[in-house]
């Protein structure tokens, strides 16, 4: 089946949870399977029940009995008495690694919103997230295959993430240092096996190994003085994201000035930051921009103002990558007050636009 990105999944997954029918969201490992759950149910405002199928036995699934005069009735366990006592993302990961057993009561879960009796709250969503399917390989993971009868219990999306993605999301999130090498450096965001296999006992990256290894370099503030601490940030990003992606990233740290943020142009109009900036430079800077979301909402006139200043002096096709990136954001406004905006050099916006197409 055809693969989706998760700013696809993001915009189409609220009408299955609308119709209360159960998600499963298959892809490789670490690229941000659960980060997307706990988004939405962030976003829905719903606390997030989690087990991990794989570590559950029949009775953690099931509960315990209790009699009753001659009949037994099912406790039922923590996790399910809240799903079903109040509204909650019910998140069952790694669905796929759990015993057949277990996935049988699973069936029950997803096919009738029951388990044993106990009826699922009205508002209750169920997620459930696994790394088999269509990107995963039959011999990367010890995974169970789902039949036919199981899938048609839930509605499958296969999820191949973009690394505008995750730039996008980790934009604020992890240190610029981070961030730029990836935005300059898309191969070495994670292994993808097309064409081969993973070789055993490797150490490959992912988009969770780079964020785990920003939360250990940040914490120690490695990064604050990269060049003086290149060893160190070697060492730690062979062990998080193998030995390829690590030689590059130390490289990159060797090289790394500390670039032109967007507020250096926005708010104080630094224009002079970018004079000795080359076309993948300012690209780099434009991607920044479009992630940000600032874009989104009406810039003020004086950060119009440093807009213009900058966009005059860019080289033509990230001008116009930039122009259309503005042109596509719903409000329209920033996008009408930049066409209509003069350079503190007296070029305005429409003249270079011009200047570029002609």
């Amino acid at each position: 089946m055809a693969s989706v990105d998760f700013a696809t999944f993001s915009a189409v997954v609220p009408f299955v949870i609308e119709a209360a029918l159960p998600v499963l969201v298959r892809g490789r490992h670490g690229i941000g399977k659960s980060e997307v759950i706990y988004q939405l149910a962030d976003f829905w405002c719903l606390p997030v029940v989690e087990r991990r199928a794989s570590q559950m036995t029949e009775g953690d699934l099931m509960g315990l009995p209790s009699i009753s005069g001659d009949s037994t009735r099912w406790n039922a366990p923590d996790w399910l008495k809240e799903a079903c006592d109040n509204p909650v993302v019910l998140f069952l990961d790694e669905v796929d690694r759990a015993t057949m057993e277990v996935r049988q009561g699973i069936f029950e879960l997803t096919d009738s919103r029951k388990l044993n009796g106990w009826h699922l709250h009205p508002g209750t969503r169920i997620f459930a997230a696994v790394n088999g399917g269509e990107h995963a390989g039959a011999s990367s993971y010890q995974v169970g295959e789902m039949d036919p009868a199981e899938l048609d219990r839930w509605t499958v999306f296969d999820v191949e993430p973009t690394v505008s993605d995750w730039l996008t999301w980790a934009n604020g999130k992890v240190d610029p240092m981070v961030w730029d090498f990836i935005n300059q450096n898309h191969a070495h965001l994670e292994f993808t096996p097309d064409g081969g296999g993973y070789e055993p006992n490797k150490v490959y990256p992912s988009r969770r190994s780079w964020v785990r290894l920003n939360k250990v370099v940040d914490g120690a503030s490695l990064l604050a003085e990269a060049k003086q601490n290149l060893a160190s940030l070697y060492n730690l990003a062979a062990c998080l994201v193998g030995f390829e992606a690590a030689i590059a990233f130390r490289d990159f740290c060797e090289n790394y000035e500390r670039i032109v943020t967007i507020e250096d142009i926005l708010d104080r109009g630094q224009i002079e930051k970018t004079a000795d900036f080359g076309i993948n430079d300012h690209l780099a800077l434009c991607e920044k921009l479009e992630a940000s979301a600032l874009l989104e909402s009406p810039l003020s006139s004086s950060q119009i103002q440093n807009l213009a200043n900058w966009f005059v002096t860019l080289p033509s096709e990230v001008a116009m990558k930039l122009f259309a990136s503005i042109g596509q954001v719903a409000d329209n406004s920033n996008v009408i007050a930049l066409h209509g905006a003069t350079a503190n050099t007296g070029d305005t916006v429409l003249d270079y636009i011009v200047k570029i197409v002609g």
